[in-house]
């Protein structure tokens, strides 16, 4: 089965991420499911962001009755500066408008500034059902759950609000539409006890450790290279339903530095019973790897279509992507085939 195109935080590349404009665009591209990431406000209401900490995706910084609340904290062992959800009602998040958050690379998304209020997750849950009515697809979320161990540590349970609002938007059918998606695996089992359908992908960086383990055993943390080794994906595979990787671990480079086909671990993935994403799909030089760079400018596109379709040709389940009709456009491209077995429904 071809992969499927899962568009990051919306179409991102065209409108500020994770503005219900990102998310309708995404679908009116092409893609199968749009990608929220999931904070909380000090009331408990999960919004969508891509990070708790603001100052770059909204006009926070522009509100002088604010300005007291610009702080420095620690998130995830990162130390960060800036204004931050949890330091917000929803009431008082719901007055800021969204900004694209790369404005010297993405000028046509940073036009769009000041125009659309953040998002609830139901608000999220609320859209793609409107949108899907009319259609003949079916449409997905696939919902990612950001610095649980931090939100728990601070009272609020991500996986407790989760579950709640998922319940209540009707998304809890088994039905295929919810993937759950997290670089800690404590809140995606904490989800599942908590009787959430919905595949689980655990999310795995190229380098560090899970914030979740890490904050309990500190250096002898297991890795996130650790989770890689054909004995652990193997592991994996009797306890989660898919992992998703950065597509640095997608590509293989060669002796010289550039890319010369692909890695074995969709193979491997595959072998352990696992279906296995990649991120990000994104066409500017600034993003992709030296061998299909054009030119030396950053926000000009290189040859996009040549480390999609190495991306594709792997078998892989699915690809996150900014620019979903960039994706859709080398996906419909590809040969058809047989569908993988292991291939989400």
């Amino acid at each position: 089965m071809p992969p499927l195109v899962i568009a990051h935080r919306g179409a991102s590349g065209y409108r500020p991420e994770h503005t219900e404009a990102a998310y309708r665009l995404a679908f009116a591209l092409g893609a199968d499911a749009v990608e929220p990431d999931i904070v909380a406000t000090k009331d408990g209401v999960l919004v969508v962001r891509h990070e708790n900490e603001i100052s770059g995706t909204t006009d926070v910084a522009s509100h002088p009755e604010f300005a007291g609340r610009r702080t420095e904290k620690v998130i995830d062992g990162v130390a960060m500066t800036g204004w931050f959800t949890e330091d917000f009602t929803w009431a008082e998040l719901r007055t800021l408008r969204a900004r694209e958050r790369l404005p010297a690379l993405r000028g046509l998304s940073a036009s769009f500034d000041g125009l659309f209020p953040i998002l609830r997750l139901r608000d999220v849950f609320r859209l793609v059902d409107r949108v899907e009515a009319p259609l003949d697809r079916e449409l997905g979320i696939v919902a990612e759950i950001k610095h649980a161990s931090y939100f728990e540590s601070i009272g609020l349970p991500l996986d407790e609000l989760f579950a709640a609002e998922v319940n209540e938007a009707g998304w809890n059918t088994g039905e295929g539409r919810l993937t759950i998606e997290s670089f800690e695996r404590t809140v995606l089992a904490q989800v599942q006890a908590r009787g959430v359908f919905g595949r689980r992908v655990f999310l795995l960086e190229a380098s560090g450790a899970p914030a979740d383990l890490v904050a309990r055993f500190g250096d002898r943390a297991t890795t996130y290279a650790d989770y890689l080794t054909d004995l652990a994906l193997y592991q994996l595979g009797h306890q989660l339903d898919g992992i998703s990787v950065p597509k640095s671990l997608i590509l293989h480079t060669g002796a010289d530095g550039n890319i010369d086909g692909a890695s074995d671990l969709v193979d491997a993935a595959h072998a352990a019973g696992l279906a296995i994403y990649t991120w990000t799909l994104r066409p500017e030089n600034r993003f992709l790897a030296p061998s299909f760079r054009v030119g030396t400018r950053k926000a000009d596109f290189g040859n996009w279509q040549a480390e999609f379709r190495t991306i594709m040709d792997t078998g892989i389940d699915g690809v996150f992507a900014d620019q979903p009709d960039l994706a859709v456009h080398v996906r419909d491209g590809l040969p058809a085939g047989l569908p993988h077995p292991l291939s989400p429904a």
